[in-house]
C-alpha cells in the first residue's frame, strides 16, 4: 500500500512572499497543508554566510509556529541553470560545493532530500558527441559524491527531475532509467526520481500516466499540476481548468499504488504569470487546488487504491 503525503513547492512563493512567517502561514492556514517543498531562490548556497544563518532562523522559527515540514530542498526558477553538466569545470565545481552547502542546509532544517534536474547541457555540448559523454560521465561522478555526503549529513536520498528536451536529460522514460541505474551502482543514498505530470515530452511518449507507470516505483516525489496533453501549463486544479485538463487526481493516485510506490511526496507546482489581472487568483487558485486534491486523498497517509488499481498491480 502506498503512502501519500500532499504539500506544496515553495515556487509560488518566490518573489511574492519571501517572508516565512508569511509562506508558512499561508501554506498551513490557508491551504490546509503540513509540507513543503523549500526551493533555493528562498534560501541560496550562494549568499553571504550571515544572510543565510539569518534566513534559517526564521524559517525555523516559522515553521516551527505552523507545525509544517520541509520534505526536502530543490532548485527553482532562478537556479534552473547548467549546474553539474556546465560547459567550464570550475562553474561545475562550484555547483558542487553549491550542492553541498544546499545538503547541509536541508539537513540542519530536518528535511529528507535534496534535488534538482540532473543537469543541463550546452547545445555544443549536446551535439558534440564526446563532450556530451564527458559530461554526462562527470555529472553521474559528481552526483554519487554527493550522495555519499548526504549519507554523512543524515539525508534519506538525493532525486533528479525527469524534464522535457534532450538537453535537460531524462526527456524519455529509457534515458531516465539509464542514469537511475548508473547513479544507484556507486551511491551513498537512493537516487529517486522526481516526476511531473506535466513532463512527458517525447513525441511516443505524451501520456503523464505511462510515466507514473513505468517509473513511479522507484520515484520519491511527483511534482503536480492541470494540464492539457503534450504541454506544461502548470495550471491550479480549479473548475476553469479540470475541464479541459487531463490529470485526474484518482488516476494518478491509482496509478502510483499500482506502480508499487512506497511512498510518494506529492507536491503542488503551479505557476501564475506576473500580470494585473492574474495576481489577485494566486492564492485563491492554491486553496482550491488544495481542496480538490483533498477529496481524493483526505489526509495524509496509506491510500486504498480502487479495485482497477489492485487489478493492474497484480497483472
Amino acid at each position: 500500500m502506498t503512502r501519500f503525503i500532499l504539500g506544496i513547492n515553495l515556487g509560488f512563493a518566490t518573489n511574492r512572499f519571501p517572508e516565512a512567517e508569511v509562506w508558512a502561514r499561508i501554506v498551513r492556514e490557508e491551504l490546509g497543508l503540513a509540507s513543503v517543498q523549500l526551493v533555493a531562490d528562498l534560501l541560496n548556497p550562494f549568499w553571504p554566510e550571515e544572510v543565510i544563518e539569518a534566513e534559517v532562523t526564521r524559517i525555523e522559527r516559522a515553521v516551527n509556529h505552523y507545525g509544517i515540514e520541509i520534505h526536502s530542498l530543490m532548485t527553482s526558477t532562478y537556479t534552473r541553470v547548467n549546474h553539474l553538466m556546465h560547459p567550464h569545470p570550475e562553474t561545475r565545481q562550484a555547483w558542487s560545493d553549491w550542492f553541498a552547502r544546499f545538503a547541509g542546509l536541508a539537513a540542519r532544517l530536518g528535511a529528507r532530500a535534496v534535488g534538482s534536474h540532473f543537469g543541463i547541457l550546452s547545445v555544443q555540448d549536446l551535439n558534440d558527441p564526446f563532450r556530451y559523454r564527458q559530461r554526462v560521465d562527470e555529472a553521474v561522478c559528481r552526483w554519487q559524491e554527493l550522495s555519499y555526503l548526504a549519507r554523512d549529513l543524515g539525508l534519506q536520498y538525493l532525486f533528479f527531475e525527469t524534464m522535457s528536451i534532450p538537453r535537460e536529460m531524462g526527456w524519455t522514460i529509457a534515458q531516465a532509467r539509464r542514469l537511475y541505474e548508473r547513479v544507484n551502482r556507486n551511491a551513498g543514498v537512493p537516487f529517486v526520481y522526481c516526476l511531473d505530470v506535466g513532463h512527458a515530452p517525447h513525441p511516443k511518449q505524451r501520456d503523464p500516466y505511462l510515466w507514473l507507470r513505468e517509473l513511479g516505483r522507484d520515484a520519491r516525489l511527483v511534482h503536480l499540476q492541470q494540464t492539457e496533453f503534450g504541454h506544461s501549463h502548470h495550471w491550479p486544479f480549479t473548475s476553469e481548468y479540470n475541464r479541459v485538463g487531463i490529470i485526474d487526481p484518482r488516476r494518478v493516485l491509482d496509478t502510483l499504488a499500482a506502480a508499487g510506490a512506497a511512498e510518494i511526496w506529492l507536491g503542488f507546482e503551479i505557476s501564475h504569470r506576473e500580470k494585473f489581472e492574474i495576481e489577485p487568483r494566486v492564492i485563491p487558485d492554491l486553496v482550491a487546488s488544495s481542496a480538490y486534491w483533498r477529496r481524493f486523498l483526505p489526509v495524509d497517509g496509506s491510500y486504498e487504491p480502487t479495485e482497477r488499481a489492485r487489478e493492474e498491480r497484480r497483472t
